[in-house]
């Protein structure tokens, strides 16, 4: 089974966020991963802040425990 993910490595940061976020839907992964750019990059939540978060959206198989 894959799961979606975003990775803070992937995306201009001043901070040199590496935090990545993964989950089994796009909108599930979408609603974290805004609410961590909000909270902890200090953006906007809107449309063009997820859309840029969709853009950035990658499928991969989980790590193996």
């Amino acid at each position: 089974m894959s799961r979606k993910y975003i990775d803070c490595r992937d995306f201009p940061s001043e901070s040199g966020c590496t935090v990545a976020i993964s989950a089994d839907s796009e909108d599930e992964l979408v609603e974290a991963a805004a609410h961590h750019a909000v909270q902890v990059h200090g953006h906007q939540d809107g449309p063009e802040l997820r859309a840029m978060l969709r853009d950035g959206v990658k499928t991969a198989a989980p790590a193996v425990a």
